[in-house]
């Protein structure tokens, strides 16, 4: 059967030729995409573009690029049956992280994609994510999709988005998932991991996007001192502080950092405690230099990526909750993005 498709381009690697006169890479025009691009034309789905402009280097990703493209969304959502966004690699997870929250009662595929090299190079591995990501969107089984999620297409996975990182610059393999598994692995067939998808949702499609970025990220190192942590702790207008830990999210034991912690927290600010480490959990409770954070009133982010744990607590101090509402629903999985 047909598919509607819509794809957006908001910026990238995946969208750059180079100039035959210079040798710098630049944008195409994308309304000439099927000239680009001449395999697109077998196709039997319906594919149609949208770009914007200017394009987005994703370094400069904002929220203000998140919430135009959930309204991209929202506005094209009854028209097509699955959305291909194509994107810079450097904040791809980050933003569709921060979709799998803003986008209410999915019930459509939303996959992300872009390249490692430009499409206009010879070797370029934006064909092959493109072409395939197109497929999952286009992807129905009995009228429903088999993937109505948020979700990163790159090189052989399909992950879901708020699970990623990029871990390589270098690699064509330049995402993964450590703490989900794959739920697609693409070969000669897509396989899917059915059991690992997200069902649809059934209330009606909308969007949230009230976001609120008072939040900041502290990584901890040895020998941090005071004056980094104050200077961090006293920014004007924080609400949140996403606080890489080591290991099992521990920390320094010193009676400043945690009493800094403690009087943050007092004030208003919320703490989530994410581990530094690529694979595996947050748990406070194993070791003394984890249970003084807790005592303090930091909260547990699990298994949580920093990607995915900054975007959710934009998305939920944008909510205008309670701070136990907020602490409940930061421990509390939305869309899948903690275990």
């Amino acid at each position: 059967m047909q598919r509607k498709i819509l794809i957006i381009y908001t910026g990238g690697t995946i969208g750059m030729i180079q100039n035959q006169e210079t040798g710098s890479l630049q944008p195409f025009n994308f309304d000439k995409i099927w000239d680009e691009f001449p395999e697109l034309k077998r196709f039997a789905h319906q594919l149609d573009t949208i770009a914007f402009e200017p394009a987005i280097d994703s370094s400069d990703v904002t929220v203000e690029v998140w919430v135009k493209l959930a309204k991209t969304i929202k506005t094209n959502y009854n028209q097509y049956d699955g959305f291909v966004v194509l994107h810079g690699t450097d904040t791809m997870s980050y933003s569709a992280s921060a979709l799998s929250f803003m986008l209410e009662n999915l019930q459509k595929p939303i996959i992300f994609t872009g390249s490692q090299l430009p499409i206009g190079m010879l070797r370029t591995d934006g064909k092959e994510n493109f072409i395939t990501a197109i497929e999952i969107a286009a992807a129905y089984k009995n009228e429903k999709a088999i993937v109505p999620e948020v979700a990163i297409l790159f090189e052989d996975k399909l992950m879901r988005g708020n699970r990623t990182t990029k871990h390589n610059s270098e690699d064509f393999d330049a995402f993964h998932s450590y703490n989900y598994r794959e739920l697609a692995n693409i070969g000669i067939h897509i396989k899917y991991n059915h059991h690992r998808i997200n069902e649809p949702s059934s209330g009606h499609f909308g969007i949230n996007t009230k976001m609120d970025t008072n939040v900041c990220i502290l990584k901890l190192f040895p020998s941090i001192g005071k004056e980094i942590v104050q200077s961090i702790i006293s920014i004007p207008n924080l609400k949140g502080i996403i606080l890489e830990t080591y290991g099992a999210g521990n920390a320094m034991t010193d009676s400043w950092f945690l009493e800094m912690l403690r009087q943050a927290i007092n004030r208003g600010i919320h703490i989530i405690n994410i581990s530094q480490c690529k694979a595996g959990s947050v748990n406070m409770n194993i070791y003394e230099a984890g249970r003084g954070l807790a005592e303090a009133g930091v909260i547990d982010g699990g298994d949580m990526t920093t990607e995915a744990a900054l975007t959710k607590l934009m998305h939920l101090l944008g909510q205008n909750l309670s701070s136990e509402m907020l602490r409940k629903r930061c421990q509390t999985s939305l869309k899948g993005e903690i275990s």
